[in-house]
């Protein structure tokens, strides 16, 4: 029995000797992959650069390196590692061409834009582009008919069917719950509170709607007719014809692709490109390769800072809200000091992304932009929605440059409480009762709707954040408060029409605003750096444990248009009261 019992502890010893020795290994495992991912990479002679548009397209994409590990990675493209590679691969004589495999691709159209541009840029350098999908969505095809070959699967689609916008009310759904949204707001095109006071849009939201979702689509026609060689009005015939569903050999004919191939025919026409005969293989960079292209850092360095997401109080509020992309406050304005006190930084380009969200977050990373702009130059990029607290960040900088298919403008704010107490007392058979010392020490109450008196306060309270809001944009863009109305009212427009206003300086992208702030800084040799930096692997660890930022993703996967929209009830008592924001429904079809 002493044997027995020696033989078990001596087992169970090594089993736990066993265990970490594998623990460490894996570790190291860990570490040296994520080292050999940063390691330099050494171009090949003869290389093509590989351009997968498929999955989410983010500002930054993000890090998430045991999610990789473990296989349960979300297909992510960072817009900014793209161009960056795009760049690289144009000034690298070693890289030859680039080949776009499309697929289903979730982007913003001004983040489409400028990766088009890019690709045209590229062009320039005299290399050449060919695109390939088994089936193109909308965007995909947009971005790849700048290429020099546009080849399709001959049982492939080519979707190309035109823009829409389809919101949804949920306030007869609300009602039927016992629960009731007590909405001010400040501005008649602001329409992100008629998800939840209406059935229908207004008149004044579905004029403005109709104008952008146009300003958007002719943007695209325009391109993409210059690139096939097509006509807008032809075009428009094909979405209206329903080409999406036509046989494969007419979208020849319609000059929309210039082939119909399989895989591994394309793969010969990319050789012959080369100069490669059949049997070699061909030498392929990614993105993330190009990435670790290491190149020598020139001049000052100008700082990129992107700003992408939801605008929030606290990262808590953040994830629920919306995800994992948000724009933290109390962060933004730690960074935003950060690089204000930074000697080596000369200049600061902040990439805002955003549709905009807390109206106090807003103020306070306004102030912090203004305390930055007074000691060096900034310059806004706009992605595809800088609107309402997205604009009200960007207002004071020194200039801001947007696509012309941009979503901006929207200078308005809005108030809402739900009033649950139907739901509480009706249908639950709750009972309240209540003392107070003052006339308004329950405001708020679940018990109650908000009474006159409160309504009352309420609204004043947002007509002075209005007014803030207002004579925050007239300070920024050199205008009278009065100029700023006439243009304000929650009205969106297009970065195109935006131009038109003095909502915003110039047309172009982040290459556009990164050269408007080297000349404002007098530089004439300059290098950029992005800000915030990716996380490191511990960081990336606590935030999944306290995230669940996996699990996140594949809701906002399921639930498409709808997310935004549902983790918007469902977590209506923990937003703050007072928003300058966007519907949720802005997803362009």
């Amino acid at each position: 029995m002493k044997d027995f019992f020696k033989y078990v502890f001596a087992t169970i010893v090594g089993l736990i000797l066993f265990g970490i020795i594998m623990a460490i290994l894996g570790v190291m495992s860990i570490v040296g992959m994520i080292s050999s991912g940063q390691a330099t990479q050494n171009v090949s002679d003869n290389s093509v650069l590989v351009l997968k548009l498929s999955g989410t397209m983010d500002e930054q994409a993000g890090d998430n390196t045991l999610a990789q590990f473990t296989g349960n990675a979300i297909s992510s493209l960072g817009l900014n590692e793209t161009l960056s590679a795009i760049k690289k691969a144009k000034d690298n004589d070693k890289v030859k061409g680039i080949y776009i495999e499309a697929g289903a691709l979730s982007a913003d159209y001004a983040s489409m834009q400028e990766v088009r541009s890019a690709l045209a840029d590229f062009k320039k350098s005299g290399k050449w582009i060919v695109a390939y999908a088994d089936t193109y969505t909308q965007g995909a095809y947009y971005i790849s008919s700048i290429a020099d070959k546009v080849y399709l699967n001959p049982q492939g689609e080519l979707d190309w069917h035109g823009l829409g916008s389809q919101p949804l009310f949920v306030k007869d759904l609300l009602a039927k719950m016992g629960v009731k949204m007590q909405i001010i707001k400040v501005g008649k095109y602001k329409s992100a509170t008629e998800m939840y006071s209406e059935d229908h849009m207004s008149d004044a939201n579905r004029e403005q709607t109709q104008a952008y979702i146009n300003g958007l689509w002719q943007n695209i026609c325009k391109e993409v007719a210059a690139s096939r060689k097509l006509t807008i009005e032809k075009l428009n015939e094909y979405a209206d014809s329903g080409i999406t569903f036509s046989e494969q050999k007419d979208l020849i004919a319609k000059k929309m692709i210039d082939g119909l191939l399989y895989n591994d025919q394309v793969k010969k026409e990319v050789k012959k490109l080369l100069k490669l005969d059949e049997d070699k293989s061909i030498r392929q960079l990614s993105i993330a390769d190009m990435a670790n292209v290491k190149q020598k850092d020139k001049g000052e360095q100008i700082a990129v800072y992107y700003a992408f997401g939801n605008i929030v109080d606290n990262p808590a509020t953040g994830y629920l809200m919306g995800g994992g992309n948000q724009i933290v406050a109390k962060d933004v304005c730690k960074d935003i000091e950060n690089l204000m006190n930074d000697d080596d930084v000369k200049a600061v380009v902040i990439r805002v992304n955003s549709p905009g969200g807390s109206a106090y977050a807003s103020e306070q990373i306004w102030h912090q932009i203004e305390m930055l702009k007074a000691k060096k130059p900034v310059v806004v990029s706009m992605g595809g929605y800088a609107a309402s607290g997205g604009y009200y960040i960007s207002s004071g900088a020194n200039w801001i440059v947007a696509e012309p298919t941009t979503l901006t403008g929207s200078i308005g704010i809005f108030g809402q409480i739900p009033d649950p107490s139907q739901l509480l007392t009706q249908k639950l058979g709750v009972k309240f009762d209540e003392v107070k010392t003052n006339k308004f020490a329950l405001m708020g109450s679940m018990a109650r709707p908000m009474n006159d008196d409160e309504i009352s306060l309420l609204t004043k309270y947002i007509a002075r954040g209005y007014d803030t809001f207002r004579k925050r944009v007239a300070d920024g863009r050199k205008m009278t408060v009065e100029q700023v109305e006439e243009i304000a009212q929650g009205h969106v427009f297009t970065g195109e029409d935006a131009l038109k206003i003095k909502l915003v300086d110039e047309m172009g992208g982040l290459e556009k605003a990164v050269e408007k702030a080297a000349k404002l800084a007098k530089l004439d040799e300059y290098h950029t750096t992005d800000y915030p930096a990716p996380k490191d692997l511990f960081q990336q660890l606590m935030s999944n444990a306290t995230t669940g930022s996996y699990l996140d993703e594949q809701i906002r996967l399921t639930l498409g248009d709808y997310y935004e929209p549902y983790m918007m009830l469902k977590t209506m008592n923990q937003q703050s009261a007072i928003q300058a924001r966007l519907p949720f429904f802005l997803n362009i079809h």
